[in-house]
């Protein structure tokens, strides 16, 4: 598969699609999911953000390249001490695979070993590319696979992941993220909803990769799960601006600020859906990461932010990005994460 990144970075487990699937406009992929079509077998529109929303991003790069540094510090250090110098880091496409990349060059860093770092495709409801995972157990064993992500929301990733991995002896389910908000896994960089500035753009600060794509008349049996390269954005690309920038601020011993709120995210997310009179509550995207999702490429209904974070600069693209789409942003108690976003019920789907 190709990408932006280079092969000492990351090797791509998927099948090249471009040209391959015509992308859809947000509301119409919408209105689909919606009406039971799975959000793997469409791909949206990608696109170069404003002018405007880019100052917030370049914003955000600056003033959270430190502290994302510091939970890139704090997870390889939990790495090299529960997997050793033996470790293969295995990416989710996509959110994982910028972390990853930084992961690999941190532990470079610090402990001057070379870890081989692959990526593959989970995808929600549809399962892990077992393709890819025959791919990593015919070339290491399976301890030696490690999982990584960029975040985690609810744990659905989790929960898929701990699902599939039951066909596979000795491989753990553990995903190390950098950001655990909801509170469900110790191999995290920090507890707390930091943002990561790759979570403010889509393909151009992840090797100019779509999501992943899975659809039996594109994706064969024996192939791996499909994306996208989007050739045409090259030029605004950030994907190596956004690794170096972070990989800048590396420091050897890494402090980092580290409380976990008592309970689940699940718990606040199921609060939430009971004050909203939401039915689904895949409808519900917390924590920062995914609000900024819901807002780029899904149809959003409304944005939450914690009280006490009301003119928080860290959430700055988020509320640039709802002036721009029309979505109200309503100020409510959170405990786990700093905002959330909830998705609009489509009434014609």
């Amino acid at each position: 598969m190709r990408s932006s990144y280079k092969e000492d970075d990351v090797i791509l487990l998927l099948k090249d699609i471009s040209g391959m699937v015509e992308p859809r406009p947000t509301k119409e992929r919408e209105r689909l999911i919606q009406s039971g079509r799975h959000y793997c077998e469409m791909l949206p529109i990608e696109y170069v953000p404003t002018d405007k929303y880019m100052e917030f991003y370049k914003e955000a790069l600056k003033l959270y390249a430190e502290p994302t540094a510091q939970a890139v510090g704090s997870l390889a250090d939990k790495i090299e001490e529960s997997k050793g110098e033996t470790v293969v880091l295995v990416s989710l496409a996509r959110a994982g695979i910028p972390i990853g990349i930084l992961l690999k060059r941190y532990l470079k860093f610090k402990y001057h070993i070379d870890v081989p770092h692959y990526s593959i495709s989970i995808i929600r409801g549809r399962g892990i590319d077992h393709n890819a995972m025959k791919y990593l157990l015919e070339h290491y064993q399976p301890e030696q696979l490690l999982f990584v992500d960029g975040w985690i929301g609810k744990g659905a990733i989790l929960n898929e992941l701990k699902k599939e991995m039951e066909r596979y002896e000795g491989v753990s389910s553990e995903i190390a993220v950098l950001a655990d908000p909801a509170g469900v896994t110790k191999l995290c960089g920090t507890h707390e909803d930091i943002l990561i500035p790759s979570s403010c753009l889509n393909c151009t600060v992840s090797g100019l990769v779509s999501r992943t794509f899975l659809r039996s008349d594109i994706i064969g049996g024996q192939d791996f799960h499909g994306a996208v390269y989007y050739e045409e954005l090259k030029d605004a690309d950030l994907s190596y601006e956004f690794i170096e920038t972070i990989e800048r601020e590396f420091t050897i011993s890494p402090q980092i600020r580290d409380i976990r709120p008592e309970g689940t995210g699940m718990d606040e997310v199921r609060s939430i859906k009971e004050r909203f009179d939401i039915e689904d509550v895949n409808f519900i995207k917390p924590g920062i990461g995914e609000a900024t999702r819901v807002l780029l490429r899904r149809v959003p209904w409304k944005i939450l932010i914690d009280e006490r974070y009301r003119n928080a600069r860290e959430l700055s693209h988020l509320v640039r990005l709802a002036e721009e789409k029309g979505v109200p942003v309503e100020y409510y108690p959170l405990k786990h994460y700093k905002c959330c976003g909830i998705i609009k019920k489509i009434a014609d789907a």
